[in-house]
């Protein structure tokens, strides 16, 4: 208890406040809203100051942690009554104006809207020159019913040639939207105003504005070409209704679904920036405005996940239909959340079903695989990766992964011959890759197989990667085997170093130790092995018990009580 409130306190020296002075009794709730709100948990932050402004319901400070979190959030219905209770005293914070916003496209109400952006004390955002304040103030006005002011917002816009191509594309939807398909194909074209490069959501619109004008084949050639014969998962509906000789309904139907995008747009241009704190907001305004735009969903998901926030990431991805193009993505999503919400289990059989209901996805079974092999259920990751690597027809270099991964898997269940096969066949698809150099190199040292192969193998891997701990422990660890010791030296304490609690690390610089004659280091090295034993990927390869023999009679006895080769024989008569 005196621990969490020690927490609580430093925080609040952080923040220079003296919370007791300032909050009474309120300041623990208080302080452990902020905590919450530092961490990005965002959930326990609103609970936290929703509870402390139950007991100070008049603290500004109080008012705006709590309207913060709720938009972090994406309660609106909470932000607005929090913002009501704010105006009634007068007060003004960030955020205010975007849920007051979301308060007038409640009702519809685009005339407040754009006189308040034309007033001068609203303001959605600073940055960029109020970039965004512009894009909403053209959609207000095509929602207020003034189609010429909306374009002649959007073309001053334009002016800004940093932000052209995104205002454009506005300019493009707003046209659609008004029913003006010749324009807006003109435009996205780059016949009205020049070339205008599409990807992603501009391409899908401008594949729907041809579909309204009946130009089907048209639409079909220009997705052929933009993903080269392959079209995105992302454009499967597009592409049935085209095939179909159906158009294709507008994804942005009217002008508060363009404010949406509009917020999406600020939330991809700034995303990457300052922990993704403001794309976070501005993704939530896009739902709540447009509870279909998917985008903004997978986006706040995958904001949640960087953030740890793994339930309601999980949420998110479970909320997108399965006959909704970007499922498969959003059910990869979920079973990331759920497997670095430590819920291993629930994550398998996410991929399990999508392994049974996409057979012929190399993707889903290689997910499913890598999730299998991460849980040491190797029998089925084998059985995944089968299926994966049938899948193919011609082995390309991207296929070296699925090889190196299959082998893995096969050296796990103690069948060499097929996992020297698949390890090889992964370094005839990329010879250079360090991961497949390493493990195969390693594998073949442990056995006492070609060696010279082997150590050849390491130093071109630890030349790529010096700063690799493991790839450093290999190569001196084929020193040992090699019986050059003094050589074997330099690069296991450089892996020692490098990985300093790696329980098998530290027993094979205790190995190598007491081969050049540094006997109470390597005892030291052993007792360290021995106390990390609980740590790290690689402990099923230590053996404590094997350890402990080690400091009770030396290496040269336990070697001798195994029948092995004594210390200074190569295993290969060089």
């Amino acid at each position: 208890m005196f621990r969490n409130r020690s927490r609580l306190f430093a925080a609040a020296l952080c923040l220079g406040m003296a919370p007791a002075a300032v909050l009474g009794g309120n300041a623990g709730t208080y302080l452990a809203g902020r905590v919450a709100g530092m961490e990005a948990d965002h959930a326990r932050a609103a609970e936290y100051f929703t509870r402390a402004l139950a007991l100070d319901a008049r603290n500004p400070g109080l008012m705006e942690l709590a309207l913060t979190a709720q938009v972090n959030l994406g309660d609106f219905d909470g932000a607005a009554a929090i913002m009501r209770r704010m105006q009634v005293l007068g007060l003004d914070a960030n955020l205010m104006d975007i849920v007051e916003l979301v308060d007038w496209m409640d009702s519809e109400d685009y005339a407040a809207l754009r006189e308040a952006l034309g007033g001068g004390d609203f303001h959605l955002g600073d940055l960029l020159d109020g970039f965004l304040d512009q894009l909403v103030t053209g959609w207000a006005e095509l929602g207020a019913g003034d189609g010429e002011a909306a374009i002649a917002t959007f073309d001053e816009a334009a002016a800004e040639p940093m932000l052209r191509g995104v205002v454009l594309y506005h300019k493009a939807l707003a046209l659609a939207v008004s029913g003006d398909y010749e324009g807006a194909e003109a435009l996205l074209s780059g016949a009205s105003e020049g070339p205008l490069p599409l990807l992603g959501r501009g391409l899908r619109l401008r594949a729907e504005v041809q579909s309204q004008l009946g130009h089907y084949d048209q639409a079909l050639q220009l997705l052929d070409e933009a993903y080269d014969g392959a079209v995105a998962p992302q454009m499967s509906d597009i592409v049935a209704r085209l095939q179909a000789g159906e158009p294709v309904p507008l994804s942005i139907a009217n002008a508060r679904q363009g404010i949406a995008e509009a917020f999406y747009t600020m939330a991809q241009v700034l995303y990457g920036q300052a922990g993704n704190s403001l794309s976070l907001v501005y993704a939530q305004v896009a739902r709540e405005l447009n509870p279909d735009h998917v985008d903004a969903l997978l986006m706040v998901a995958s904001i949640f996940d960087e953030q740890a926030n793994y339930d309601l990431a999980g949420d998110l991805y479970d909320k997108v239909p399965r006959d909704h193009p970007a499922y498969l993505q959003a059910e990869f999503g979920r079973a990331n959340a759920l497997r670095y919400a430590g819920r291993k289990d629930a994550a398998i059989e996410v991929l399990n079903q999508l392994s049974k209901t996409y057979p012929d996805l190399m993707d889903v079974q290689v997910s499913l695989g890598d999730a299998l092999s991460s849980d040491e259920r190797w029998e089925a990751a084998r059985a995944a990766y089968d299926r994966a690597v049938a899948l193919i027809e011609e082995p390309i270099q991207a296929d070296w992964q699925l090889f190196y991964a299959r082998g893995i898997t096969l050296e796990r269940l103690k069948l060499w011959p097929e996992a020297e096969a698949d390890l090889r066949h992964a370094l005839e698809l990329s010879p250079d890759e360090p991961r497949v150099l390493n493990y195969l190199g390693y594998s073949l040292v442990e056995r006492r197989e070609s060696l010279d192969e082997a150590l050849d193998m390491i130093r071109k891997a630890s030349e790529q990667r010096p700063e690799d701990g493991y790839i450093s422990d290999s190569l001196g660890w084929v020193y040992f085997r090699l019986g050059r010791y003094e050589e074997a030296v330099a690069p296991m304490e450089s892996a020692a170093e490098i990985m300093a609690i790696d329980p098998v690390i530290n027993d094979h610089l205790g190995d190598v130790y007491w081969a050049v004659g540094r006997k109470l280091e390597a005892q030291f090295m052993w007792r360290r092995a021995l106390s990390f034993t609980d740590y790290g990927s690689s402990n099923e390869e230590v053996d404590p018990a094997r350890i402990r023999r080690k400091l009770e009679v030396g290496l040269d006895k336990v070697l001798a009580e195994e029948g092995a080769e004594p210390l200074g024989t190569n295993s290969e008569g060089n």
